[in-house]
């Protein structure tokens, strides 16, 4: 495993596009920085560190990245997003990002655990030459809106915000914007909380990608011959299942309050498979989550529940006869 004093992370191309976002709010110059990489996927942490670096050299804002924060979308998180979202409480939601955040935020490892009476959101330490109090506000700032704003928990109330930088002289800004006592000079950079929000449930103010998932199903059910009820809760609890990475068929079948046997053979009635019912969905959501730009391969990948991109590629080659990537660039044509 890589040591730590060697650590080079990355950042999604999507968080460009929300400093990118910003400074079209505050009508401040574009640099060339900031414009070099608006077309990349994925861009080098050393990179966002300094462009963070010269914004707040020439914006001098207090708490620059707690107010850049302020001007996220969830398209600048891409698979978070797409996933929290169907989460069903705090808890979940918790854990998809943790799994999930270094794709959107590899800048330094995320930690979810217990602190004495209290739940720890931690971001471990790095080297003082790749973090800033700014790449570090931005971090924790991202997290808070993703919980308030996302997932509509705007009563959200923390107990302690963590900082390892040394104090400004007002600090003000910290305590309106996370509603709680903030401490500088600390070991890490971290949330705490009490543990009983874990429970809470998510009551969406957008049920977006739940629409999607209902129209997916939908649609795949269109194409099915002899579509029943049974058929449409199966799609509905595979593609939910695929999401959270959990499809198995002994997973499905117990919601379904079936025996695997008795799907099995319900499934053989409709000459099909339960292994061929799951490759539909994913081929289905392959094309649908390939149409959004803002999702890399590597995403998708994970979003169907694939351990490794090349398995992604291999399984939509099969489906398709093309690549994913060809697939999204005659797409592309097409719009």
């Amino acid at each position: 495993m890589q040591r730590i004093k060697d650590y080079a992370g990355s950042v999604y191309g999507g968080l460009g596009h929300l400093l990118y976002a910003f400074c079209q709010t505050r009508k401040l110059d574009i640099s060339e920085q900031l414009q070099q990489v608006q077309n990349l996927e994925r861009f080098d942490f050393a990179l966002w560190r300094d462009i963070l670096k010269q914004m707040s050299h020439d914006i001098k804002s207090p708490a620059l990245g707690l107010e850049i924060a302020e001007h996220v979308q969830p398209k600048h998180l891409g698979i978070i997003a797409y996933i929290a979202q169907s989460s069903e409480t705090l808890g979940e939601a918790l854990a998809r990002y943790h799994d999930f955040h270094r794709l959107i935020y590899d800048g330094s490892p995320l930690q979810l655990n217990r602190c004495n009476e209290y739940i720890s959101i931690r971001w471990g330490k790095l080297p003082e030459h790749l973090t800033t109090q700014v790449t570090d506000e931005i971090a924790m700032a991202l997290m808070v809106q993703f919980l308030r704003h996302f997932l509509s928990l705007d009563d959200i109330f923390l107990h302690e915000v963590h900082f390892c930088q040394t104090a400004p002289k007002d600090i003000s800004f910290y305590k309106k914007y996370f509603r709680c006592k903030v401490k500088f000079s600390q070991p890490y950079a971290e949330l705490l909380f009490d543990p009983y929000i874990l429970n809470t449930e998510i009551k969406h103010a957008d049920q977006t990608l739940q629409k999607l998932l209902m129209q997916q199903a939908t649609s795949l059910l269109e194409k099915l011959p002899n579509s029943t009820q049974l058929d449409e809760r199966l799609q509905q609890f595979i593609l939910i299942g695929l999401q959270k990475n959990n499809y198995q068929i002994e997973d499905v079948a117990k919601q379904l309050n079936m025996s695997i046997r008795q799907l099995q053979r319900h499934l053989q009635q409709q000459n099909t498979t339960y292994q061929q019912r799951v490759q539909d969905i994913r081929k289905l959501l392959a094309t649908q989550y390939l149409s959004d730009p803002h999702l890399s391969l590597q995403e998708i990948a994970l979003l169907l529940s694939y351990s490794e991109q090349s398995a992604f590629q291999r399984a939509f080659k099969l489906w398709t006869g093309v690549t994913p990537l060809q697939w999204r660039q005659q797409d592309q044509i097409n719009a």
